[in-house]
């Protein structure tokens, strides 16, 4: 054995032009974790090397029967096979001993936390599937001195991965695949074998704590339309909702990736459910101006918008007038010209209707005269305060028609986008 140590810095072959086979297989065991902003992967496998060594045979029946014996690894030449997505140093337990048969086969189980550079794709978060890439090569060797090939498939392979991996963690596997390659750098080529770790995300985890109450506050906002906007501040409402969407969004910040390249798209999601939040508010505050500016300047009700809003839009929408409220005429009637000055006359002077004739002739009776001027008064009164009645309330079927339109609108905002992100969701879903 002194003989074969003595040996360890040459490769153990009998002809240095004969080149040494080495077989890679591995076990992925654990998914450690996964840095979105550095794009980097953190993973835990069982690695298994095996070669063969010329100065390391022997005949079984001279050596009491002995077959296989455990020499340190370091007495001996071991290849010097690395994964070139490495990126930090390997701070498993090292395993100090290898396995050598009879035949000279040499076998070396090594745990290997691998810290490797993948390139991750967080657009489809929290239903992303990342594909990262281990290519297991020797570091100097060229393809005329050590070749490499895998010693088992790459079937079995992703099965004993799915069968010892951990369950709990956030990560699953979906498959492994790979295939053995040439790489070349000006002249030297290199034998490599480069796997393809297919690994799927499990998203309820964030759909629980993300999509969920986010579908919760939207519900919220799209309920509060029904509150009525002539008696219940419905902005201080929507205000308050869109403060307590603010800090949702603060506080989920630390639960999504972020990347230099891109942002994932329940990202994007959440500033338009904000967005959305805010167009709704700039519709409260449109319907309250209609509502309480309009009528507070006693203005009545232009013609083109009694034709459009009253008629046309009501129409279309199936808006249903309250039954102690028939709906306005479009036209509204005026009064003719001969009536409006009667009118106008009997206010001005009550003294020259009946009571005029009545109580003129009698100086007796000036209290009744008094009394039939402050009743005048008291009709002119209650007829402005009708008049203000009647146009607040032809205000107000302006203002929730306009409600039910922009309510519909902000309905049909919000399915489009609700189906648009469900179908690509689920269509990234069924690519896995």
């Amino acid at each position: 054995m002194q003989d074969v140590f003595d040996l360890q810095a040459f490769r153990p072959v009998v002809n240095l032009s004969t080149p040494t086979v080495t077989n890679i297989s591995f076990t992925l065991y654990a998914v450690l974790g996964v840095n979105e902003k550095t794009q980097i992967l953190t993973t835990f496998l069982w690695l298994r090397l095996y070669w063969h060594h010329d100065f390391l045979v022997w005949d079984p029946d001279k050596c009491d029967g002995v077959t296989r014996i455990s020499l340190p690894v370091k007495k001996l030449w071991s290849p010097d096979i690395i994964v070139y997505e490495f990126v930090d140093d390997d701070v498993s337990q090292a395993c100090p001993y290898v396995y050598v048969n009879h035949t000279g086969h040499i076998r070396w189980d090594r745990m290997l936390r691998l810290v490797s550079a993948c390139n991750l794709e967080i657009f489809s978060f929290p239903f992303d599937v990342q594909n990262c890439t281990f290519t297991f090569g020797s570091y100097m060797h060229t393809i005329r001195d050590v070749r490499v090939s895998p010693a088992l498939t790459f079937k079995e392979m992703s099965g004993n991965s799915k069968r010892y991996l951990e369950a709990s963690g956030e990560w699953e596997l979906v498959d492994i695949l790979g295939e053995t390659s040439i790489l070349q750098f000006g002249i030297d080529e290199w034998d490599v074998i480069t796997f393809w770790v297919v690994i799927k995300r499990r998203p309820v985890l964030y759909v629980v704590n993300l999509l969920i109450p986010s579908s919760f506050l939207m519900l919220i906002d799209i309920l509060s339309f029904y509150l009525p906007p002539h008696s219940v501040d419905r902005a201080s409402f929507k205000m308050t909702l869109i403060l307590g969407y603010t800090v949702f969004l603060l506080i989920m910040n630390d639960l999504l990736p972020s990347t230099a390249n891109g942002t994932p798209i329940i990202g994007i999601y959440f500033s338009v459910c904000l967005a959305l939040m805010v167009i709704s508010l700039l519709e409260t505050v449109v319907i309250t101006n209609v509502l309480h500016n309009n009528s507070m300047k006693h203005q009545a009700v232009p013609q083109w918008v009694r034709l459009v809003v009253l008629k046309h839009i009501a129409n279309l929408i199936c808006y249903r007038w309250q039954e102690d409220s028939p709906p306005p005429s479009v036209v509204q009637d005026k009064p003719s010209e001969g009536q409006s000055s009667s009118i106008r006359t009997s206010a001005q002077n009550p003294s020259s209707n009946e009571g005029k004739c009545t109580f003129s002739q009698i100086p007796a009776m000036a209290e009744l005269q008094q009394i039939c001027q402050h009743l005048s008064e008291l009709r002119a009164q209650v007829s402005s305060t009708q008049k203000e009645s009647e146009l607040y309330e032809q205000w107000c079927h302006v203002g929730y028609v306009l409600d039910f339109l922009l309510f519909r609108i902000y309905l049909l905002l919000i399915s489009c986008y609700a189906v648009v992100i469900i179908t690509m969701w689920c269509i990234w879903i069924r690519q896995f």
